[in-house]
């Protein structure tokens, strides 16, 4: 691969990273020298995420300090210091106490960035029992599945959302005792109730249980080709990793004011949106409002945010926009930017370089492990289209599988293979819940697979290629979709892009393209001619697409990841499998 590097220079540092020394910090890492700066309960009773987010900063100087601000989609604006968060959090905690809800016990949320979900996530974790979240725009059906397979025993939510999903399905749900909403001042009936009449009645004051590190702390779900959805169990113990990796990917600072554009309904949304800004002792913004690019640019304006964490999808709808944000709003405290849910195509980098003078740091990682596995760094230069190279403490390789249950790591660089990890890092999924066998799967030969196709650069950069169902064997060659992806999408007309393989009798797949152009160009047979011709020159006849179909939008899971698997499903008539997370036309 040939991918030009971009150096960093003195001025890509406004402050001085906290990384300094990769490789160093990288072979002298210890995670018991992370432990040790985690305040852990007292008098030793383990560690409890929401105390080292909350309870020990609101103990010290920084109770007053800004914590979290809410942006309402209507304007209105919460702040809440650490000293609140730590008073609210409290009484979320013996509320749902009260309500029997103890060690374990899941409680489900289902809102929008509200105050409240995020009160819920911490006071549940503060009573051990388990976060899982549930995202908001999510249909009946899908609702039911997560509810049912986590066992949630409570819910929070909202007046509409109740009577909108959860009314219809609540007779299939035994485990389910209590919903509490979040909108309302008085209670339904016996058990749909009033979550604001409970937090004024609520103790302000709690004691945390002993949280032995591998308490279950959050359920993830994530769904696979067919079937129900998994769900990931996470323990407290992961905190570690959410902490040191927002040190060293995220590159946070003690003054930073953060924004994580995920939807806690997703696993980034939760480790990065949530918990790892405040164990950080940070400023973290939270904004009600779905994507609205002027308004994007406003946050990032007036809230001075100086590190903004989003995905390519969000990129890339910025991209499409005919504007110069640095020419319309002041981005001057902006200093840092990292992007997650799917590989960030090379020319969105160099467009963040151009358009807001600042470099864009892609990172990898999944539900399943909890954290950020593979970043690009502040204070490492930027190889396009990488993942980046490894947190301290992660262990990643390529691998090639073997008979029996065998696998053989790749050591020879730009060699095309498996990528897997080493199991031991503290945010590892410990289980699928109630599904062990199928977790157990996820390991092979001392490895925990990943199931994508990666390789590794002579310095020790990893290359995402695909997921492994994803790659395209077309005339004897394996093509990956995110390099046809990319190349495209270099196009001036190009918008955004999926590729698929579909089967042809001579050369086994042909790779065709769905493509999505910017405002101001029109499909025709033209551009389409164009396009391939401009794709046989990138890739070379071999790997171009053979066919070409322009579409108005791509099929996209909510957390922003193409869905090409759906793509290929409806090209060739197949069923489509789990559609849950399908994102809606826009």
């Amino acid at each position: 691969m040939e991918f030009k590097q971009i150096k960093k220079v003195p001025d890509d540092w406004s402050v001085p990273p906290n990384l300094k020394n990769y490789e160093q910090t990288y072979s002298e890492f210890s995670w018991d020298s992370i432990l040790q700066e985690l305040d852990g309960l007292p008098n030793g009773t383990g560690i409890n995420i929401a105390y080292e987010a909350i309870d020990r900063h609101a103990a010290g100087p920084k109770k007053d300090k800004l914590a979290l601000r809410w942006l309402g989609k209507d304007g209105g604006i919460i702040d809440f210091t650490y000293g609140d968060l730590k008073e609210q959090t409290n009484r979320f905690a013996n509320l749902i106490r009260t309500l029997g809800v103890g060690k374990g016990d899941r409680v489900a949320v289902l809102a929008g960035r509200i105050p409240a979900l995020y009160i819920a996530a911490l006071g549940a974790l503060k009573n051990v029992s388990v976060f899982c979240p549930l995202f908001s725009a999510f249909g009946a059906e899908p609702v039911y599945q997560r509810l049912f397979r986590s066992e949630a025993k409570v819910l929070v939510t909202t007046k509409m959302q109740y009577k909108r999903k959860i009314v219809g399905i609540w007779d299939r749900l035994p485990e389910l005792k209590y919903v509490l909403l979040a909108d309302v001042e008085e209670d339904l009936q016996e058990n749909v109730l009033s979550l604001p009449k409970l937090m004024a009645k609520a103790s302000p004051e709690f004691t945390i249980p002993a949280t032995d590190p591998e308490d279950m702390s959050c359920l993830h779900f994530t769904s696979g080709t067919t079937g129900m959805p998994k769900g990931a169990v996470h323990v407290h113990k992961a905190v570690m990793v959410h902490y040191m990796t927002a040190r060293y990917a995220l590159d946070l600072h003690d003054d930073d004011i953060f924004w994580c554009t995920a939807d806690p309904g997703w696993v980034t949304g939760t480790s990065y949106g949530v918990i790892a800004p405040l164990l950080h002792g940070i400023t973290n913004i939270v904004d009600e409002a779905e994507f609205d690019a002027e308004r994007w640019y406003t946050i990032l304006q007036d809230q001075k945010v100086t590190v903004w964490y989003t995905a390519p999808t969000a990129i890339r709808r910025l991209m499409r926009l005919d504007m110069k944000p640095r020419e319309l709003y002041d981005l001057s405290h902006l200093r840092f930017s990292a992007s997650v849910g799917e590989p960030l195509n090379p020319e969105a980098v160099v467009w963040g370089k151009e358009m807001l003078h600042l470099l864009i740091h892609d990172n990898w990682w999944q539900t399943e492990t909890g954290g950020i596995m593979i970043s690009n760094y502040s204070v490492m230069d930027i190889r396009p289209g990488s993942m980046g190279r490894p947190l301290p403490g992660i262990e990643p390789a390529i691998i090639h599988k073997l008979e029996g249950g065998k696998v053989e790591v790749e050591t020879r660089p730009n060699v095309e293979g498996e990528l897997a990890l080493k199991p031991g890092w503290p945010s590892m999924f410990r289980t699928y819940l109630n599904d062990e066998d199928r977790y157990k799967k996820c390991f092979v030969d001392g490895w925990y697979i990943t199931g994508d196709l990666a390789e590794r650069d002579e310095d020790g950069y990893f290359w995402f290629i695909g997921r492994a169902d994803d790659i395209i064997k077309t005339a004897g060659h394996m093509v990956g979709p995110f390099e046809v992806e990319s190349a495209l999408m270099e196009h001036p007309a190009v918008a955004e892009v999926g590729v698929i393989g579909k089967p042809d009798p001579v050369i086994g797949e042909l790779v065709k393209a769905f493509v999505a152009l910017k405002p101001g160009f029109n499909p025709s047979d033209d551009l389409r001619m164009e396009l391939q011709g401009f794709g046989r020159i990138k890739l070379g006849s071999a790997v171009a697409p053979k066919e070409i179909e322009f579409v108005e939008y791509l099929p996209k899971t909510r957390s922003g990841k193409i869905m090409r698997r759906l793509l290929k499903a409806r090209e060739l008539g197949l069923p489509e499998g789990d559609t849950s997370t399908l994102e809606t036309a826009e």
